[in-house]
């Protein structure tokens, strides 16, 4: 994927046996509101960020690689319950910033993207139970409320569910509806490989699957319109 620079989870007393198994399966099928999502984003260490990007002179890349993913953070607690967001972090500037809006911050064991995902999907499954989890890369400025709650209602309707980048060979949102069906294989072509034992969902919401690796990938997300940390670390209006 291009891009300059990213776990969102009844019994009733007193029925039969069957009535427990029949509600259950219901429940299964129902697809989750909202606000059951646990988020996970994985977010790389501002320092080793983002070396593909070239930004303007005078600007540090580590500093518009901060931006971006608390771009991509504030639009995840605007969008589902700040402590049902995750996010597996070595950096401690972006640990800060989540913790002051009430998420939960895990550290990066820097064994990979993968590696820090599973270590996401391990505490919804230990901490927070069965129920909807996704993973949204750490690195969409111009990412909104509204499409992150507009990809999770599509998602929801399917067990397990992909949305894919720009580019359609990368992986941008990753949805499953409970974490132990969870199996990350991001890198070169996830889309394809995601696309094995989940459904693919190409959906008309740019600003979710315009992901920032590269120039060319931040200069459509500004186009898009980028969040207001990128925006200043840019010097945009």
């Amino acid at each position: 994927m291009v891009g300059w620079l990213a776990v969102i989870f009844l019994v009733g007393a007193g029925r039969c046996r069957g009535e427990h198994k029949d509600t259950d399966t219901i429940n299964e099928m129902r697809p989750p509101d909202i606000d059951q999502w646990r988020l996970v984003v994985p977010v790389k260490c501002r320092w080793t960020a983002k070396s593909r990007l070239h930004p303007p002179a005078g600007i540090a890349r580590a500093d518009l690689a901060h931006a971006i993913a608390l771009d991509t953070i504030s639009a995840a607690v605007a969008s589902i319950p700040a402590d049902q967001l995750i996010v597996v972090t070595s950096d401690e500037h972006t640990a800060t910033f989540v913790r002051d809006q009430g998420g939960v911050v895990l550290p990066d064991p820097g064994d990979g993207l993968n590696s820090a995902i599973r270590v996401g999907i391990g505490y919804v499954h230990r901490v927070l139970g069965p129920g909807p989890v996704a993973v949204l890369l750490g690195d969409i400025p111009a990412l909104r409320p509204r499409d992150l709650n507009v990809a999770l209602s599509a998602c929801a309707g399917h067990p397990r569910a992909l949305v894919p980048d720009a580019s359609g060979t990368g992986t941008v949102l990753l949805t499953a509806r409970s974490p132990e069906d969870l199996n990350p294989r991001f890198g070169p072509g996830s889309a394809r490989e995601h696309s094995r034992d989940c459904v693919r969902l190409d959906l008309s919401l740019p600003a979710l699957r315009t992901d920032v690796d590269d120039d060319q990938a931040l200069r459509l997300a500004i186009t898009l319109g980028v969040g207001r940390h990128t925006a200043v670390v840019l010097g945009l209006p």
